[in-house]
């Protein structure tokens, strides 16, 4: 009985974070209220507040969801000790951009933090959140460069670390885009290109 009690809390939190993210990237976070939530989950204010201090903690479970299933998947992609890393890090990619043209929750919420999210005030402490997540993709993308060079794939003088804060840049420009101009780009069929280009001269 314990276990399906955690099994239905973790249930309930879930659809609280589904709904609020229909919320936000309808209303935008700022003009949400746990109201607004509730409704959408169909669920009381205090079945939120058993879960979440108020909407800011929302947001942050949010954010951090969207970071850890960014690093967990590239952190289970480098197990693969394989044997062109370029290839390997231009196919991950590919794929990532692929799977968002059909996830429309990650689309809502990284929707929600590009565009719909006013960052002032006590939303600051964001940003500063996004610059250290910034630093740790950085930091997985840099294994697959460095790898690289020990393969004989890229230039000795190659920082790894610049050409991933680089790579991530391109990719967040992409992503930016797609969200911007959808349905305009397709990334089912565009995004193997896009990661193309930007690999094509390396190796």
């Amino acid at each position: 009985m314990p276990r399906r009690t955690k099994a239905e809390a973790l249930e309930t939190r879930n659809t609280i974070l589904d709904a609020a993210i229909d919320v936000f990237f309808e209303k935008g976070v700022n003009s949400s209220s746990l109201n607004d939530i509730a409704r959408q989950a169909n669920v009381t204010r205090g079945a939120i507040y058993w879960h979440f201090k108020n909407k800011l903690h929302i947001f942050s479970a949010l954010h951090d969801q969207l970071h850890s299933y960014l690093a967990d998947t590239i952190f289970k992609d480098l197990q693969n000790d394989h044997p062109h890393p370029l290839l390997q890090l231009e196919r991950l990619c590919t794929e990532l951009l692929v799977e968002l043209q059909h996830d429309q929750n990650r689309f809502k919420a990284l929707s929600i933090v590009y565009l719909r999210c006013d960052y002032s005030g006590e939303m600051g402490q964001f940003l500063e959140q996004q610059n250290v997540n910034r630093q740790r993709t950085i930091n997985l993308f840099s294994s697959y460069f460095k790898r690289a060079k020990l393969h004989g794939h890229l230039p000795n003088d190659i920082n790894p670390q610049t050409l991933s804060a680089a790579l991530l840049a391109y990719i967040s420009g992409i992503v930016i885009e797609f969200i911007r101009s959808h349905p305009a780009i397709d990334l089912d069929t565009e995004g193997a290109g896009f990661m193309r280009l930007f690999f094509r001269n390396m190796g």
